[in-house]
């Protein structure tokens, strides 16, 4: 399991685990706990990372070269945070994660 056996980057809203991919490509999962909010807030914060995911995170990843598995755990501030903080949040752990590259 990725909890398990991955590392783990946290920022302000999201606790982010990594570990390479035993398949052939990056793979993005969520995880998005209910914590007392709506499910319209729930899945306001899923649709954002999915779009992040596709946009942002999986092609910089394919473009560095790297296959991770990826799987992104969402913090309680994560509800309350806009699309442009969430973006900023995911591209600072690519960032991390494509710095890695021998």
């Amino acid at each position: 399991m990725l909890l398990e056996r991955g590392e783990r980057k946290r920022t302000k809203n999201l606790d982010v685990f990594f570990a390479a991919s035993p398949a052939s490509r990056s793979r993005l999962g969520l995880v998005v706990p209910k914590m007392g909010h709506r499910i319209v807030d729930r899945n306001r914060v899923k649709r954002r990372l999915r779009e992040l995911g596709r946009r942002r995170l999986l092609p910089a990843l394919d473009a560095a070269g790297l296959e991770f598995d990826v799987l992104i755990r969402v913090r309680r501030r994560a509800y309350d945070a806009d699309f442009a903080r969430l973006e900023g949040e995911v591209m600072e752990v690519v960032e991390e994660l494509c710095s890695r590259v021998p």
